[in-house]
């Protein structure tokens, strides 16, 4: 199956949301390239931005997951490649 690559940018809002985000980035460990968290305690946000490399249609079930997590929004950017 074809993979495409692409950068989900993640808010967290609400500090009870980091469970949920954190175990649906578990179920999908094996496509994830990297991962980068920053807590920005000023605004009390955490910002996550996810490199990933799966089919796009696994790629869009999971931002979708992620964003209907309550306190927590997630946009996709994909690559041309």
């Amino acid at each position: 199956m074809e993979t495409r690559v692409a950068l989900i940018a993640i808010i967290v809002e609400k500090g009870a949301a980091v469970d949920g985000v954190n175990a649906l980035l578990h179920e999908y460990a094996d496509k994830i390239i990297g991962r980068m968290g920053v807590p920005y305690k000023p605004k009390d946000v955490n910002i996550i931005s996810i490199a990933i490399d799966a089919p796009q249609d696994d790629i869009n079930t999971l931002a979708g997951k992620i964003g209907r997590i309550d306190g927590v929004s997630a946009k996709t950017v994909y690559a041309s490649v």
